[in-house]
């Protein structure tokens, strides 16, 4: 986004939603006239984004009811939507591309047509496997996640990610996406679908500075309110990853939660004891691995246990889930906090955030 657009959208402004549907490489319609709608997103799930639209059925002289008619713009037959949320900024729209989503439904009543989609990770989601899956004695853990995943995503990776071995023997049934899902938990890495489509592989990491400072001010519609419950049920102050090496011998790496601003910190008063979270995989061959793993896996599991905040405020279309943000509200002030879930929506209304205290 531009300076003035980041300006723009910190009060009251002009918004509009751009459409494109796509069928293999096709464009089938570049102008689908939103009427109502609205995007979450939600990193907890295997699917985090889904889409609601509303379109009226008849526009422009075009009938946007599918129908039977597998080549239709809104057909549920790989049809995907392209679609951009416009801020006006000076008399003219900047747009902000918000991804590629892919059909899911479509239905009809009276003079709407309702239309559902979702995260393009559900091609993978939805695709299992025929017939065990079993990597060859040269795969990688990278070559493992394209086998995987593609032609249907186009894969990349950080590059700060260090690629080795799968050990032999290794072997999955027919859960596509969880064992993509448990390669990248070994490999203490994560997956995330870009705006452009693809399939991005990186490491598990809150690093990074804040890319919006927010602020609860009831004059500008923002606020910040503390959520959720605590419980002892299930906390735990380390990790204890285990594997094997290629003798048999069973290994293990431990990381400790010493994060000084943490409820659950190792030696701190939640339990002067370990209290352990287990996890296990054949792809671990080394303690250095484990260690690892085990490293990421506490930062995956704290991001559904850490304290969190529940945001109201202007629509703010930059912003995606992982991102940082800097919130002042609820005692807190320049609080680092990472997005773990949205709200946008496709018309004029009130976005929410849940937001992770870091």
């Amino acid at each position: 986004m531009s300076t003035t657009a980041l300006a723009v959208v910190q009060g009251s402004y002009t918004m509009n939603i751009r459409a494109e549907s796509w069928l293999g490489g096709t464009l089938l319609a570049d102008s689908i006239p939103v009427s109502d709608g609205g995007e979450s997103r939600d990193r907890s799930l295997a699917v985090p984004e889904q889409i609601s639209l509303t379109v009226p059925r008849r526009d422009g002289g075009f009938d946007w009811d599918p129908g039977t008619d597998p080549a239709h713009p809104l057909a549920a037959y790989g049809q995907m939507l392209r679609i951009d949320y416009g801020v006006d900024v000076g008399g003219q729209m900047e747009w902000v591309n918000r991804g590629w989503f892919l059909i899911t439904e479509s239905s009809t009543e009276g003079d709407t047509v309702s239309v559902n989609c979702q995260g393009l990770l559900t091609l993978i989601d939805e695709a299992s496997l025929i017939a065990p899956f079993q990597p060859s004695s040269t795969d990688t853990l990278g070559s493992v996640i394209r086998a995987l995943v593609e032609p249907a995503l186009t894969v990349g990776f950080d590059g700060t990610l260090v690629d080795r071995a799968v050990p032999l023997g290794m072997q999955w049934d027919s859960d596509r996406l969880g064992a993509v899902t448990e390669v990248l938990t070994a490999w203490g890495a994560a997956e995330r679908v870009t705006e452009d489509g693809y399939l991005l592989i990186e490491p598990v990491s809150d690093a990074g500075s804040p890319v919006l400072s927010i602020s609860d001010d009831s004059t500008t519609g923002t606020v910040v309110r503390w959520q959720g419950s605590t419980t002892r049920d299930g906390a735990f102050n380390c990790v204890v990853a285990q594997g094997e090496d290629p003798s048999g011998n069973q290994i293990q790496g431990v990381v400790y939660d010493g994060d000084g601003t943490s409820p659950y910190q190792y030696g701190g008063p939640f339990n002067p004891l370990p209290v352990p979270y287990p996890y296990q995989s054949s792809l671990l061959t080394t303690v250095a691995q484990c260690r690892t793993a085990a490293a990421a896996q506490m930062k995956l599991l704290r991001r559904q246990a850490f304290r969190r905040l529940g945001v109201t405020m202007v629509p703010h279309p930059g912003l995606v889930t992982g991102d940082i943000v800097s919130v002042t509200g609820a005692g807190l002030t320049n609080a680092r906090c990472a997005i773990e879930s949205l709200s946008l929506p496709y018309a004029p209304g009130e976005q929410t955030l849940t937001v992770r205290v870091l």
